[in-house]
This record gives C-alpha cells, structure tokens and sequence, in this order.
C-alpha cells in the first residue's frame, strides 16, 4: 500500500468532510452538549462517520481514532486520527475559521497529514518523507528569528484549571512577540506554524487528534515540535510547535 494512495484517502475524506460542513455552516444547529467553555454538536457526529465511510470502504482493515469515538482494533498497524471538527465552538457562532483534521499513525508513527479549511478552501498536506504542501505548493516555517517580529497563538483549552494556567502564558507571549492570537482551532494553528503564518503555537492541554496532522506538517516545514504527554490527564499532551529558529519565553 502506497502512501500516495493513502494520503489522497485523506483528501478526499477531508474535502468530502469539508463540503458537508460549508453546506451547513451559518445554518441550526442541534446542540448535544452545551457545557461551560464548550460545544458538541450533532454534526460533529455526522462529519466524523462520513470520514469513517470514505476510509474504511478503501481500507476496511484500519482503526479509526477520533474525538467522536473510536472504530476497528486499535492495535492495527494502521490507525486513522481524525477530528471531524476543529473549532467547533467558531462554527457554531458562524465564524468562519475551523478545520477537518486527519492523520494516519502506522505502527505509531505519523505517516500522513491533511488539515483542510473548507471556507478558504485551503488544504496543507504531507506524506513521510516528504515536503509538506499547501494547496500543492510547498511550504516552509517563517525565516523570522527576532522575537518581536514574531507571530503566536496560545490555546487554553476548556477548563478553568487550563485557562488559569494558560493566561499567564498569553500575557507573556503578548509582551515579548509582535501580536499574541488565539483563534480557536489547533490544527490551523499548527498548519499555520508550517507554513509560516505563526511563528509558534503553545497550548498546555491538547488531545491528539487535534494536533496529529500538523506534527508531520512542521516537521517536513522544516519546523519544530515538542508534544509531551500531560502529567495528570490521560490521552492529553502539551504542545510547543515553532520554526525553531525563536528562543521563547517559556519559563
């Protein structure tokens, strides 16, 4: 199995995924949880079985692992990461900014990346190996190396205890970069690091299928990323994606 055939598996689920939200973006939504820092919705259900569709019809043999559930035998050589919805919470309030996320992790490596943004109609993917491409152009992480010339975005995630701990990191990026962002989708936060948009992205409390697709893209950009499980959390991570080429102000 080649990876040109599997990497045009997750374009082709990513664009389908992609066409499906534009065409109910701006419209009701039915809301499954509505929690404090937090939205589910029906249609992230919905998007993540229509990826699951389009993959195990070609690759019946694979799991699935993503933020709406899990499908097949997770010790399979080849396992799917998918986020069917980065960015839920900007979609539900109509703005336009989210992803659909997807990597494919064989034998626990990441083989394969596509973080797709259907309002911009943008698709950042990569195959091991590889360059990592948007909309089929090759990419590379931003050549700034003066810190106040920067760009960053930190994410806080969803509870008190990650924003209380992700403010103060906010406040010091804001002081120390040019502009400090948080907008609300870690794939297009990560994609953005790759192709030199953001000069880093830092968020203390992530899962995986958030991230998975961009850690490959930043590395073939050229990019750095550390991604360190989480002390108390199981399935959680802390992310520090960069160019590499910036001293940040962590401590």
């Amino acid at each position: 199995m080649t990876t040109d055939l599997l990497l045009q598996t997750a374009i082709d689920a990513a664009q389908a995924a992609g066409g499906f939200l534009r065409a109910n973006f701006g419209r009701p939504l039915t809301v499954d949880e509505n929690l404090v820092h937090d939205i589910k919705l029906e249609l992230d259900k919905r998007t993540q079985a229509l990826i699951e569709s389009i993959i195990l019809d070609r690759h019946p043999t694979h799991a699935i692992y993503g933020e709406e559930g899990v499908t097949g035998d997770q010790s399979s050589e080849y396992q799917w990461i998918i986020d069917p919805i980065d960015g839920t919470v900007n979609f539900f309030y109509s703005i336009p900014h989210f992803a659909v996320s997807i990597a494919l992790r064989r034998a626990g490596e990441i083989i394969i990346g596509v973080i797709y943004d259907p309002m911009r109609d943008e698709m950042w993917s990569v195959k091991e190996g590889h360059p990592a491409l948007l909309n089929g152009q090759a990419i590379s992480v931003s050549p700034r190396k003066d810190l106040a010339e920067c760009t960053a975005s930190v994410g806080v995630a969803k509870s008190l205890q990650t924003i209380n701990k992700g403010i103060p990191l906010f406040e010091k990026m804001l002081r120390s970069v040019k502009k400090c962002r948080m907008m609300g989708s870690a794939s297009l936060d990560i994609a953005y690091v790759a192709c030199g948009r953001l000069d880093a992205y830092i968020e203390g409390t992530i899962s995986l299928w958030d991230v998975a697709a961009g850690l490959l893209l930043v590395k073939q950009a050229g990019g750095k990323v550390e991604l360190t499980p989480h002390e108390t959390l199981e399935e959680k991570y802390s992310i520090i994606a960069s160019s590499g080429k910036i001293n940040l102000p962590l401590e």
